[in-house]
């Protein structure tokens, strides 16, 4: 997993969210989020969420969320940085 693909699936973590809100949350810009949720989608760890948009927002807006396996792939990956952080640590005190 990217740096950039973790921000966005941080991002999606706390619930569903439309694209805009992506990119200010996660720190992408427009051409990026969107070829990276494209291929999110077809790896099935993100989806389009059934939420439309309400009166006073932009009806072009479209909300996505973390399925099942992205929530999955997601907790694994912190769990992985995890350990290289714990390993990192012992490595600098070992060598203070």
């Amino acid at each position: 997993m990217t740096p950039t693909e973790f921000e966005v699936l941080v991002s999606l973590a706390g619930g569903e969210k439309h694209g805009y809100a992506i990119m200010a949350e996660a720190g992408v810009g427009a051409g990026t989020l969107y070829t990276m949720l494209d291929r999110l989608m077809n790896d099935g760890v993100v989806e389009q969420s059934a939420r439309k948009p309400q009166p006073d927002e932009d009806q072009r807006r479209r909300y996505y969320k973390l399925t099942r396996a992205g929530r999955r792939a997601l907790t694994e990956e912190v769990a992985r940085l995890e350990n290289r952080l714990r390993a990192a640590r012992r490595r600098l005190t070992q060598n203070a």
